[in-house]
């Protein structure tokens, strides 16, 4: 399984930005989708994800602005990204795990300028 970060850039806070990931390939026993990203200097850390449950969690601080949509014909998860601030500002990852993987894409930049 192949994923394809796109859509980062540069904003002004208070912009929007949306991230796709597509996924080329095929996966059994996928247990959850989603975003993670990392700052200079911090972990990295869930931004948004949803189960094969169909539960989707956000990140405290993303809360509110940001909205996770799977499109599944299209093999493509997308992040939109509202009401953007200068701590947004990371490295975002694309992330499908399960049982026996765990694949990351190469990360998108998403620079918010305030």
């Amino acid at each position: 399984v192949q994923l394809q970060a796109s859509g980062g850039g540069s904003v002004q806070a208070g912009g929007s930005l949306r991230l796709a990931c597509k996924a080329s390939g095929t996966t059994v026993g996928v247990q959850r989708i989603g975003w993670f990203r990392q700052a200079p200097g911090k972990q990295r850390e869930l931004v948004t994800a949803i189960s094969t449950g169909g539960r989707t969690d956000y990140g405290d601080s993303v809360a509110g602005r940001f909205t996770l949509f799977r499109d599944s014909a299209k093999n493509t998860l997308y992040l939109y990204m509202n009401s953007l601030k200068p701590e947004d500002t990371a490295v975002y990852y694309c992330n499908i795990r399960g049982n026996l993987f765990d694949y990351w894409g190469q990360g998108t930049q998403v620079t918010v300028s305030s």
